[in-house]
């Protein structure tokens, strides 16, 4: 049997701090060493020597030990407190993290459970579902390495379902053999039951616990203290110790007041610096304080911090809490099934940054909360002493709502006054901007980013030529677009009905690794008086950086400056998808992944894009072969990265048994350096043929490709049916008749007779540039140009008109459609004035 030292790991811990993490302060002068021998090697703290014993064979809770702390040693300490604040708060010596991002970096965790989070509504017996959800995300944390700790809610109510039970077998029975009911006054019967119900219920909650934390292989120790347990420092010690301890070991401590004794419903109360512990948020503070945590969590039934109770009208949602701003709060009542209310989470918050844990107060009810905040997430309500990563981005959002407004008012003249002054602008500061470009092009380079990264993020002379040219175009397209008169009724006499187009509102641009998309979107936002935030990728926050600057300036000539901003530093995309408050439309551009992850996590901004460009060419037999090479050729290898680029090139069997025709057709392609796979019919007819393609909905976005034979025309658009994405599909052929069939039945966002799939793009169909590619099958469609930036709004005209008059047979519907006239609003009313005159 293995020796054990008597008080080993309270050595370890007896200092006023205890066992110390990484990621706390007192680690770098708590230097723990492993030493000893195979012969009874035991952890000591600087000088401490060996402890002698008899000769043995380490035991597994010492190797567990030995372990657990050169694990801690090996971790970087220094990374964690580099990046906490260098001010010290509230005399501690530790300071919390700034911003969200850095909760990432979060070690030592406590996670507390609010009543209303793990209770049923009718707060008899716990939400099973959500407190599995909950332990599942906190296992894997502590599976990750993090050092978690709970404090629970939910004896309580588990209790109370037990009671509840017992009181309605027996009720009859006990009121027949009492003759005295103690319980009879409802203040004290309130009271003692929710002492009992905690008493019943806690040694339940821990048995439940206990069996939800082994299916994930985490073992559970339970804590209970009292409001006089943190009187003493000796007792104080102790739990720091006992905590510290368990941690060591891997075991996850699940700490509670212990309310079958503690004092109820009394105002949580700071003295001499010291919270006295009134319900589990006081505790979780406490706690947090005393073992120096870098995260505390607190979980409600709300989504975090409001300005006034959030059944109240007006509102609003704080993301980022400074503790300075309290008094302006307005609190609601305490939950019906706990002790707390959310005053004592702001003040048990506000008292632990101070004391330099930080806190976040979530709703416990979103799916993945823990596991959202411990990636930095914009979830809930952050502490902390500053406002900046909130209040910016809110600040620029709220700017581009209003800068809409303003640009609305504007003449079609002056809004397309500022795309031509970008116009110049791109031509005049064409040095800078390559300038840029070249720092982005060399870190891609050095970052080894792949080829089609690259070729995208590239910015070149005649692309800006093009690009100044495209902005021109949709400066003189733009006078025609907000405000132009889509129809007019005549709804009754003296009753005209106008609808309009009207700009969207504030647009939400991703881009990834296209700084000339940036251009794009800011002509086309302009154009129709859409305010614009746009998200750039670190890849090209050099040429984002000028480019912003411009468009900025020419913003700037009409008043409207803060009209577009570009969105940098802290702000996960997650987190913007959320402010549905500020953002009407969502529109990313880059990779597959991108997209895919926006659409996926945008819940409720609509989201403009398509995941991906499979697209196909259809070599008809009556095809011309010299037009067919020149457009497979075009098609995937003018810019094999592109959305609009050929994947899948579908061949008629009688094109494929013409001598030398599929021959040219891959000797082309293999020239180009274009990869082949071949479909299983290919496969079939071919001897010796390329590899088998593992899907035909695969997006490859390089000089690679599918080829398949189909017997006829209706096979070719069953194919593309059933393995496009509705992007762009072309034929190849000279026979009129089957090019009509395609072009009516393909079911694409642009289907193409005997045209390049390339052409699919906004600025070479005459849009100027494009917002983006939409496959959607409502409100905008292919490539986004202008038009799918606006919606529509209707203007109802009339002299003292009521419904009731057309209900009781006073006066009656003409609902007579009406000759459009004038294609804009603002241009038909002053020809009506000129027409007085």
């Amino acid at each position: 049997m293995a020796y054990r030292a008597p008080g080993l790991l309270a050595t370890l811990c007896h200092s006023e701090g205890g066992l110390r993490t990484p990621g706390h302060s007192a680690w770098a002068s708590f230097s723990c060493a492993r030493r000893g021998s195979s012969s009874g090697g035991v952890l000591a703290t600087g000088p401490l020597p060996a402890l002698p014993g008899p000769p043995a064979t380490k035991s597994r809770l010492e190797m567990t030990r030995a372990a657990h702390v050169d694990l801690l040693r090996s971790s970087s300490s220094l990374s964690i407190n580099t990046l906490r604040s260098a001010s010290k708060e509230g005399g501690s010596g530790r300071a919390a993290f700034k911003y969200r991002d850095q909760l990432k970096h979060a070690k030592r965790i406590v996670v507390k459970l609010g009543s209303a989070v793990i209770t049923r509504e009718d707060s008899y017996g716990l939400a099973l579902g959500r407190l599995a959800s909950i332990v599942e995300q906190c296992s894997e944390l502590q599976n990750a390495g993090h050092e978690v700790m709970m404090v629970s809610s939910g004896a309580v109510a588990f209790g109370k379902q037990k009671m509840t039970q017992e009181l309605r077998m027996s009720l009859s029975m006990r009121e027949t053999l009492s003759t005295k009911d103690t319980l009879r006054g409802e203040e004290v019967k309130k009271l003692l039951a929710q002492r009992a119900a905690a008493a019943v219920g806690q040694s339940g909650l821990m048995s439940l616990y206990e069996a939800m934390f082994a299916q994930y292989g985490v073992k559970i120790a339970q804590i209970l203290v009292t409001q006089t347990d943190f009187y003493h420092s000796d007792t104080r010690r102790n739990l720091r110790s006992t905590v510290n301890e368990l941690i060591a070991l891997n075991i996850m401590p699940i700490i509670n007041t212990n309310d079958a004794v503690n004092p109820l419903g009394q105002d949580m109360k700071i003295i001499d610096g010291k919270m006295e512990i009134r319900d589990n948020d006081s505790l979780a503070a406490r706690i947090a304080s005393e073992v120096e945590t870098d995260l505390l969590i607190l979980m409600t039934n709300v989504n975090g911090i409001y300005t006034k109770p959030p059944t109240e009208d007006g509102a609003r949602l704080i993301d980022t809490f400074n503790p300075k701003t309290i008094n302006s709060l307005k609190f609601g009542p305490v939950s019906s099934v706990g002790t707390g209310g959310m005053d004592s989470k702001v003040q048990a918050a506000n008292w632990a940054l101070e004391r330099g844990t930080s806190v976040v107060i979530c709703n416990g009810l979103a799916q993945g909360a823990i596991r959202d905040i411990c990636a930095g997430r914009r979830l809930g309500t952050f502490f902390s002493n500053v406002n900046e990563p909130a209040s910016q981005v809110e600040t620029q959002a709220k700017n581009a709502r209003e800068g809409s407004r303003y640009l609305q008012t504007l003449t079609p003249e002056k809004r397309a006054s500022v795309i031509q002054t970008l116009a110049n602008l791109l031509k005049k500061r064409q040095g800078d901007i390559l300038a840029a470009n070249e720092v982005d092009l060399d870190l891609a380079q050095r970052n080894n980013a792949s080829k089609s990264v690259v070729s995208r993020l590239a910015l070149t002379p005649s692309k800006i030529s093009s690009l100044s040219f495209g902005l021109a175009q949709i400066a003189d397209t733009s006078k025609h677009m907000v405000g132009r008169v889509i129809s007019k009724t005549d709804v009754a006499d003296g009753i005209e009905l106008t609808q309009v187009t009207v700009p969207i509102g504030v647009i939400l641009a991703i881009v990834k690794s296209r700084p000339d998309s940036l251009l794009q979107l800011a002509a086309l936002s302009i154009g129709t008086g859409n305010g614009l935030l746009l998200k750039s990728s670190n890849e090209t926050s050099h040429s984002a950086k000028v480019i912003i600057d411009l468009i900025n300036e020419a913003l700037g000539s009409v008043g409207a400056r803060d009209a577009i901003s570009l969105i940098s530093g802290h702000d996960d995309t997650k987190d913007l998808l959320q402010m549905d408050e500020y953002i009407d439309l969502v529109i990313p551009r880059g990779c597959s992944d991108l997209v895919r992850t926006v659409i996926e996590e945008s819940t409720s901004i609509p989201v403009l894009g398509h995941i991906e460009g499979i697209c196909h060419v259809y070599l008809d037999k009556d095809c011309d072969i010299n037009k067919a090479i020149h457009i497979v050729r075009d098609a995937k290898c003018d810019h094999p990265a592109a959305c609009n680029s050929m994947e899948t090139l579908l061949i008629h069997q009688d094109i494929f048994r013409k001598p030398g025709y599929f021959t040219s057709i891959c000797q082309t392609l293999h020239q180009e350096g274009v990869t082949i796979n071949a479909g299983p019919k290919l496969a079939k007819a071919l001897t010796f043929g390329p590899p088998i393609a593992k899907s035909f909905r695969t997006s490859y976005g390089s000089l690679e490709c599918t080829i398949e034979l189909v017997n006829n025309l209706h096979e070719a658009i069953s194919h593309i049916h059933q393995h496009g994405s509705s992007h762009t599909d072309v034929i190849v052929t000279e026979n009129k008749e089957m090019a009509e069939i395609f072009l009516e039945t393909v079911d694409s966002a642009c289907v193409f007779h005997n045209c390049s799939s390339r052409f699919a793009d906004g600025y070479r169909l005459g849009l100027g540039a494009e917002a983006g590619f939409s496959t959607a099958r409502i409100h905008a469609r292919g490539p986004v140009g202008m038009e799918g930036l606006l919606t529509t709004k209707w203007i109802l005209r009339g002299d003292n008109a009521a419904a009731a008059d057309f209900t009781n047979g006073t006066r009656q519907f003409t609902h007579r459609k009406l000759p459009v006239g004038n294609t804009n609003e603002a241009d038909a009313e002053t020809d009506d004035l000129q027409a007085k005159e």
